[in-house]
């Protein structure tokens, strides 16, 4: 009984210890990439590949740890990453961008998702199994050449700072809308509504056959503009729509140069029915606060001025006024 009782005592003073010790690993390592992150915003464009790559091996070491989706959640990250997790917390996306030296931006990170697989065992019998799997995410934008039409998966992904995840269910499948931006190049940069699915296997795959767009059906949306304003896209949890800016060039003779688009001051939309987003013109804006609105614009805060706003052209009053 002496012996039991001196056990038992040295056990419940090492697990104390045990904890603080892996408490105190977790500190160090969230450190770590803290200090890695912050040394790749600081560096100049195209000069950060270095740090890039320790950061992705980083991020890659941690993220197949045991637990590592419960255990680790980056609160101190997310000042300079992206990391959202889905409104169901079955996965999650943690990112960054990379601005090159010509201007353009490149994308990295990983998607690390919950996977419940269902297996038949004998007559009325069913096994679940529940993992945990991880998916770098590899950006070939430059490669993809109809990205409107495109489904792609982790390996050749259209890249862009994701800001909000949206999610429907239709059918018994779960769609999760996301909304991006892409700083594209010196001239113009981009909003995007793009559709992440898992296929039964836990595979992700990117757009998705769920947009009616002025009897269009493109697999994601793409709004181009310039690079000096500002364009709004976001979701209305009061309407339960995505509500975006009206683009329209500066002079009607700039038609289709997006690197002279900005917003007409309108709003247009999509409402999610009958398992699609469908399309609405003129929409009232909500101003509704968010977390992430930071994330709207350019991380680089490229915008402009309401006098220079002003000056876009609003094609629909224009069509209104020359009708009349």
């Amino acid at each position: 009984m002496k012996y039991l009782l001196i056990a038992l005592f040295l056990f419940s003073s090492f697990v104390p210890c045990f904890s603080q010790d892996k408490a105190s690993a977790k500190s160090a390592t969230e450190y770590q990439l803290r200090l890695l992150a912050a040394k790749l915003y600081s560096s100049g464009p195209g000069t950060g590949q270095d740090i890039n790559q320790q950061l992705l091996i980083k991020f890659d070491s941690v993220l197949n740890e045991p637990n590592s989706f419960e255990n680790y959640q980056f609160d101190s990250l997310k000042k300079d990453l992206s990391i959202l997790r889905s409104p169901d917390n079955k996965f999650r996306i943690i990112h960054w961008h990379m601005e090159k030296a010509d201007g353009t931006f490149e994308y990295f990170g990983f998607i690390q998702s919950r996977h419940t697989e269902i297996k038949k065992t004998g007559f009325m019998r069913k096994t679940r199994t529940e993992s945990v799997q991880l998916y770098p995410l590899t950006d070939r934008s430059s490669e993809i050449k109809n990205p409107e039409n495109a489904i792609t998966d982790h390996r050749k992904w259209y890249g862009m700072r994701y800001y909000k995840i949206i999610h429907n269910r239709s059918k018994s499948r779960d769609y999760y809308t996301l909304l991006g931006w892409d700083g594209n190049d010196k001239f113009s940069q981009k909003k995007i509504i793009d559709v992440l699915t898992f296929d039964n296997k836990g595979l992700p795959r990117f757009g998705a056959d769920i947009f009616n767009f002025e009897k269009k059906y493109p697999k994601r949306v793409i709004f181009e503009y310039g690079a000096n304003c500002s364009m709004p896209l976001k979701y209305s949890s009061k309407k339960d729509s995505i509500i975006f800016g009206h683009l329209a060039p500066l002079k009607p003779s700039l038609e289709g140069q997006y690197q002279y688009y900005c917003c007409d001051m309108s709003f247009d939309g999509f409402g999610f029915k009958k398992g699609k987003w469908n399309y609405g013109k003129d929409l009232d804006a909500v101003n509704e606060k968010d977390d992430n609105d930071k994330f709207y614009g350019d991380p680089h805060d490229r915008t402009i001025t309401n006098s220079q706003s002003n000056k876009v052209v609003d094609r629909r009053k224009k069509k209104k006024r020359s009708g009349q």
